[in-house]
Order: structure tokens, then C-alpha cells, then sequence
């Protein structure tokens, strides 16, 4: 078996090589396009944007506040406690620098991807709103758009299969709780077996639709975002005398052009770009389709809200897990990678026990993303087929958290990653050939002069 996995790991790692710098041109050289073409105006709407959050309106749809807990359960999570960590053992500090930066250009992404996907959607009879990349693109571009929403509809039924968080989940397990001690069965059974409990489990919220998801990661993302956010922040506070020597180490490595990453300086920014793309998922094309179901009858509205994202995930969840990774220490052991990493720097900086306390809030984002990321392929599947159909989906779905679970976390990274890229290539093209559609409504509320 493990020769096969070698097999998988070497065509995935073939066909991302050339595709991860079409993705870094698509996402830095659109985002700066768009950056220019706003002006930077949506970057300094941050305080209405917080203000817009927690205001309703009486359309048809989901608030703001339940598009931007889902899209958060979906991005806050093992991507930016686990994928971190995997960033920096492959490219040490100074990824976080082109985290950041891409963070920053994400932001305008999400911007302009979530206004379009309100400007630009159909409805269904009972008024509900279909909004998404697949609709602006079919809408909004009339000769090409269909073949466009096509191509990112079919690479957007693997981009969002469970496959990180299932296979990092049970890694968890299995190498930090031990079961074994309790029960020898062996590490394969155990994978299988949480596998299974994880597909039922999420199974009881995703076969409930879209209110059933939005109704459990409203409740679930707050709370444990916020656990989160006290314990980094404390545990920074204590290690307060080695803040300025990390960043100062920091932004030193993001510049070392002797760097031993592969593919030297640049392999290194494309690694910090990846990274953040999947932390965040700007230009992905993924939290369109929370926020096109919006009630937000204002497109800028609605993308304001949108561009907290990368904020909240990025900026702030990926620098407190980075900061405490790095000055821990942790990330200098050469067979510690992934959230068994983390866990590691948290025991290593909160008092022996900081690992067990982020288990517990890992299993709860852990879980929170996979009732989320199924909605996604469900809305894919129905722009392929027919709306009715979509939920079939969740069977596809439901069974592929058991297959994560099982093959190792570099064939994850390599489905992920060339799916992704094959998202983001469609979705960054129609952003831009669009973009005057968001310029137009950011004139009319004299934003832009």
C-alpha cells in the first residue's frame, strides 16, 4: 500500500508544480489588480464592516453574521492551527510574512468575489437566493461564463471534500491520545475506525441542508474562536521578552535568498502563498457561496462582511499559532509536522497541559468544518446537474472523510492544493473581467470619486 501512496504523492506533486504558479500569479497579480482598482478603499472600511455584522435584514436568505460563522467554521480550524505549522516545518519563519501579505491581498479578494456573488445570483421559486462563482460567472459573463462556472464546479467537488480535516483529525487521535494503550488494534484499524465515527457523525448536521449548518457553526465558531484567541493571547503575554525577537527572526528568513526550501526564495513565497490560500481561501471561490445566500440586498454590503475572513483567520488565528510555534521551539524538531506540532509548542508554553485544552477546541473546529465544507460540494454538484441532485453529494462526501483518514497528510496536501488551483484559476478570471460591476455600486455609495 505504501508504494501506491508513494505513487498518488509523486502525480499530485507532477501536476501542482506548473499550477501553483499560475495560482500565485492569479491570486498576488489579480489581488494587486483589484487592490489598484479599489484603491484600498474596502481596507479601510473595517469598523462599518464589524457594524454591518450583527445587522439583519428582512430579505429572504441567511444573515450576515451565519455566512461569515460558516465560511470561518470552514477556514478557522485545522487550516490555520495544523496548516501553519506545516508551513513553517517546510519553510521556517519567515513563511508567515508571505502568509500575511497574501492575507492583505485576500481581503480585497473576498471583497469582490462576495459583492459579485450578491449582484450577480438567481433565485429560487420561493425566493430563496443561488448565489455563488458558478452563478456570477454564468451570469455576468455571457459568452465564456458557462464553460467557466463548469470547470469550477467539477475541480470544486474535490477542492471541498474533508480530506485535511479528516486526515489531521484522526492523526490527533491516534498520536496524541494513544488509544492503543487502552486497546491494541493497531494504528490502521484505529484510522478506520474514527473515520467511520467522524462520517456518522457529521452525517446527523450536513443531511440537514444549509440552516441546519449555519444554525450549529453560528453557535460553535464564537465561542471556540474566542477560547482561542484568550489562551494564544495569554500564552504571548507570558513569553512577552521573546515577541521581538521572533518577528525580528521572522522577517529575516521571509527575505533569506539562501533559504534551503525548495526552489530557493521563490519556493518559499509560493509555500507562504499556498498556505494562506488555504487558510483563508481568498480567490478559491468557496465563501461566495455562503455569502450569496445572503440577505444582503447590497453587494459591497455583503462583501464587507466577507473581507473580515482573512482578518479574523489569517491575521490574527495563523499569527498567534505561528508566534507561539516559533517561540517554542517546537518547530526545530525534525519529526514534528502538522498539529502534532502545535500541540507540542502549546504543552511546551502552557503550564504541560496546553496540548490536551487545544485537542479539545481542535475536535470542535475539526468537526464544525466538516458540516460546512459539505455544502459547498452540494452546491456544486447541483449547478452540474440539477439543484435537486446537489445533496446526493453528501454520500460522496461522507464517504471520503474515511479515505482521509486513512492515507497520509501529503496526499491531502496534493488533492487540496491542485484542486484549489484549479478553482482559483476560473474564479480570478471572472473577479476581474466583473470587477467594473463592483467599482460601479462602490461610485454609487460615493466610496470612489
Amino acid at each position: 500500500m505504501s508504494n501506491w501512496i508513494t505513487v498518488i504523492e509523486n502525480a499530485l506533486q507532477a501536476l501542482i508544480s506548473p499550477l501553483e504558479w499560475i495560482m500565485l500569479i492569479a491570486v498576488i497579480g489579480g489581488g494587486l489588480y483589484l487592490f489598484i482598482h479599489s484603491k484600498g478603499v474596502p481596507l479601510l472600511k473595517i469598523k462599518p464592516a464589524f457594524k454591518l455584522l450583527f445587522q439583519k435584514e428582512k430579505n429572504q436568505g441567511i444573515s450576515r453574521f451565519q455566512a461569515l460563522s460558516a465560511v470561518l467554521a470552514a477556514t478557522v480550524g485545522l487550516g490555520n492551527i495544523s496548516g501553519v505549522a506545516i508551513a513553517i516545518h517546510m519553510g521556517g519563519p519567515g513563511v508567515l510574512v508571505w502568509m500575511w501579505l497574501t492575507a492583505l491581498i485576500g481581503m480585497i479578494i473576498k471583497f469582490y468575489s462576495c459583492t459579485l456573488a450578491v449582484q450577480l445570483r438567481a433565485f429560487e421559486s420561493d425566493g430563496e437566493p443561488l448565489g455563488g462563482p458558478m452563478y456570477y460567472m454564468q451570469l455576468g459573463i455571457k459568452k465564456w461564463g458557462k464553460p467557466l462556472a463548469v470547470w469550477f464546479s467539477i475541480a470544486g467537488l474535490f477542492g471541498v471534500l474533508p480530506a485535511f480535516t479528516a486526515n489531521q483529525l484522526t492523526q490527533t487521535f491516534v498520536n496524541v491520545v494513544e488509544p492503543d494503550r487502552f486497546l491494541s488494534l493497531g494504528d490502521f484499524q484505529w484510522k478506520l475506525l474514527v473515520g467511520v465515527v467522524l462520517s456518522v457523525a457529521s452525517s446527523f448536521v450536513i443531511f440537514g441542508g444549509l440552516k441546519s449548518i449555519v444554525k450549529v457553526t453560528s453557535n460553535l465558531v464564537p465561542v471556540m474562536v474566542s477560547l482561542y484567541f484568550m489562551m494564544g493571547v495569554f500564552i504571548l503575554f507570558s513569553n512577552g521578552s521573546s515577541l521581538i525577537p521572533t518577528f525580528e527572526l521572522i522577517f529575516k528568513e521571509a527575505f533569506n535568498f539562501e533559504t534551503a526550501v525548495t526552489g530557493g526564495f521563490w519556493g518559499l513565497v509560493i509555500l507562504g502563498v499556498r498556505r494562506a490560500v488555504f487558510s483563508n481561501e481568498s480567490g478559491v471561490g468557496n465563501a461566495p457561496m455562503y455569502h450569496g445566500q445572503s440577505q444582503s440586498s447590497k453587494g459591497t454590503d455583503e462583501g464587507l462582511v466577507a473581507m473580515l475572513g482573512p482578518l479574523l483567520d489569517t491575521v490574527l488565528v495563523c499569527t498567534i499559532t505561528g508566534l507561539i510555534v516559533i517561540i517554542s521551539g517546537a518547530y526545530q524538531t525534525p519529526n514534528l509536522n502538522g498539529i502534532v506540532l502545535t500541540l507540542e509548542a502549546f504543552r511546551r508554553l502552557f503550564f504541560g497541559f496546553g496540548d490536551q485544552l487545544l485537542l479539545i477546541m481542535v475536535f470542535v473546529f475539526g468537526i464544525s468544518t466538516l458540516f460546512t465544507y459539505s455544502y459547498y460540494g452540494v452546491k456544486c454538484f447541483g449547478f452540474l446537474t440539477k439543484k435537486k441532485w446537489g445533496s446526493y453529494y453528501n454520500y460522496f462526501y461522507v464517504g471520503s472523510i474515511i479515505f482521509s483518514a486513512l492515507v497520509t497528510v501529503e496526499v491531502v496536501i496534493g488533492i487540496i492544493d491542485l484542486a484549489f488551483a484549479l478553482m482559483c484559476i476560473p474564479n480570478m478570471l471572472a473577479l476581474i473581467y466583473l470587477a467594473k460591476g463592483v467599482k460601479k455600486e462602490m461610485r454609487e455609495r460615493q466610496w470612489l470619486s
